[in-house]
């Protein structure tokens, strides 16, 4: 058996030699740059097990041999030291990369790791010096990413570059956790670690990464914009122009406004209710779900006690934890068949969501115009709230997760039911004097519902009706101005 492992390693070892000389010849790993590691074939062993083969530092990647390769154990212990050679050489060494390739292993189970110093993963994090992420949507290539597909958006988190590539360690797990989804984590001004089930599927993916990261940056040049599934013009403020006239402040509902009912009528409804006992029963014993139980018994008690015969008392929180998840679940389904707008309701499922959105099962939708005129308004210095009957967590989640990317950077706040009741006026005025507005006037409030206009109007708001595709029609004569996307405002 012992034969078999060596001769297997050797063979590791000739590979990753191998993947570097062509690393090379694509620009990835030039100046001594980048790395190359894989997990050697050894079927007796699961993945986690096994030995490891790694690059060294500091040599010329085109120049490299078998000899030249480390071999670590599964905890990345040095088990194997290639032989120095004579001047000019340096010593050996093994790759600074290693704690990162380590992390790849062991919190993702990785058969190989690469690690690229390619021109486009360098550049493409400098498009947008703020953002956390890359993004691109609609390009074949996304189809070549574990888990994409054509119509997918592709998410790849950005961390910040350090003086030494060790420092990156926590950064770089930080990012694996957060996106679960991800087979890379991409480094400002540096490059890109990808990983994969394989070396065919880390290079494989590497490939594809590097393509489309050069698709963006060429597309950008074009003025054209890789995270709009148009892929049209990326649309910009012009500073020549004079800046029209936007409201001070503008307010907006979610469901219909910014967002097609259908996303939270066939999406989000559907995820909260099918997951609810599963939530409650994995996170019990925490202080967040133990904090939603209560005000679930809260309204559950109000309900009984006003006739509601849907609602059903939830025992205490000392009663055994079966009974309290079963009453528990059976008071949220009934509420969300009812469509009710509590805080209770509201609240949990903005927590069962996060939980989707974390898992890559959901992505906020919104409609086409949104982030242009999000991004205008921030462009003019107008703020934009938003008031919605969903949570304020649920809210920040729709946008930080859209399918235009993170919008949440031109929004000031947010708004929920915990305000007021969004079809009484006295819930608008407070959120007048929590905004930076001097007369309820320059608050400009967008919704779809007629109700929530006239309590609006009644504060003294501006408001605008949205008709989008979907909504509910509004009845002759209602007296208020329309639109039928948020450019129009």
């Amino acid at each position: 058996m012992g034969t078999v492992v060596e001769s297997a390693t050797e063979q590791a070892k000739t590979l990753v030699a191998a993947l570097c000389r062509q690393f090379y010849g694509l620009g990835w790993v030039s100046g001594t740059g980048g790395g190359v590691t894989l997990k050697v074939e050894d079927p007796q062993l699961p993945m986690a097990d096994r030995l490891i083969v790694m690059a060294p530092s500091g040599v010329q990647k085109e120049k490299m041999n078998a000899e030249d390769m480390y071999v670590l154990d599964k905890n990345g212990a040095v088990l194997s030291t290639p032989l120095p050679l004579p001047p000019p050489h340096k010593p050996p060494k093994c790759t600074d990369c290693a704690p990162l390739f380590m992390k790849a292993y062991t919190m993702r189970n990785a058969g190989a790791v690469i690690h690229s110093h390619g021109m486009e993963s360098c550049l493409v994090t400098m498009i947008d010096p703020g953002a956390k992420e890359f993004r691109i949507t609609h390009m074949e290539m996304i189809k070549g990413i574990k888990g994409h597909g054509y119509y997918d958006e592709l998410v790849v988190p950005i961390i910040e570059n350090s003086a030494y590539e060790y420092e990156l360690t926590d950064s770089l797990a930080a990012a694996i956790a957060a996106y679960p989804r991800t087979t890379a984590v991409l480094v400002r001004n540096h490059g890109i670690y990808v990983w994969g089930d394989s070396w065919i599927s880390a290079k494989t993916q590497a490939e594809c990464y590097h393509y489309l990261f050069d698709a963006a940056l060429k597309l950008r040049q074009f003025g054209l914009d890789h995270t709009n599934p148009l892929h049209g013009p990326v649309k910009k403020l012009s500073l020549a122009a004079p800046k029209k006239n936007y409201p001070r402040v503008i307010l907006l509902d979610i469901e219909g406004t910014t967002t097609p009912i259908s996303f939270v009528t066939d999406v989000l409804f559907p995820y909260a209710r099918d997951n609810v006992g599963k939530h409650l029963s994995a996170t019990y014993d925490s202080k967040e779900t133990q904090d939603d139980l209560e005000l679930l018994r809260q309204q559950a008690s109000k309900d009984t006690k006003e006739g509601n015969v849907q609602a059903q008392l939830i025992p205490p929180s000392d009663a055994p934890k079966d009974e309290v998840i079963a009453a528990a679940e059976r008071n949220v389904l009934a509420m969300i068949a009812a469509d009710r707008k509590v805080t209770a309701l509201k609240q949990l499922q903005g927590h069962i969501w996060r939980t989707g959105y974390k898992n890559g099962e959901l992505k906020g939708q919104v409609f086409q115009d949104v982030p242009e005129a999000l991004s205008l308004w921030h462009s003019a210095e107008s703020k934009a709230y938003i008031y919605s009957s969903g949570s304020r967590e649920a809210q920040r989640l729709i946008f930080g997760n859209t399918n235009f990317g993170d919008l949440r950077r031109y929004i000031s706040g947010y708004f929920d039911t915990v305000t007021g009741n969004k079809r009484e006026a006295r819930s608008y005025t407070e959120i007048f004097l929590s905004v930076g507005a001097d007369e309820p006037s320059q608050i400009t409030f967008a919704t779809d519902v007629l109700a929530e206009a006239v309590a609006a109007k009644e504060a003294g708001l501006d408001t605008v009706i949205l008709e989008r595709p979907g909504n509910a029609p509004l009845p002759s004569g209602h007296g208020f101005r329309t639109a039928s996307t948020l450019l129009e405002i």
